[in-house]
């Protein structure tokens, strides 16, 4: 899947691409945006619409009421 629509993507298929991409190249947030050209404040915004934050420890984003401590 691409992220080259992530502005209009339906944002629960958002984040499971997101954070796939996030796992599998091993990459982290900042990394994600310059390789997809996404602006990263964009897409977080898209991603807090259902309650979802970035853990950068854990590199991937998750519901913010089962976020990691």
């Amino acid at each position: 899947m691409h992220l080259n629509n992530y502005q209009n993507m339906d944002v629960n298929l958002l984040l499971s691409i997101v954070n796939m991409k996030l796992r599998n190249s091993q990459i982290d947030l900042d990394e994600l945006c310059c390789e997809y050209d996404i602006n990263k404040d964009v897409l977080v915004a898209r991603l807090a619409e259902i309650n979802v934050l970035y853990h950068k420890k854990h590199n991937q984003f998750s519901f913010h009421t089962y976020a990691f401590a």
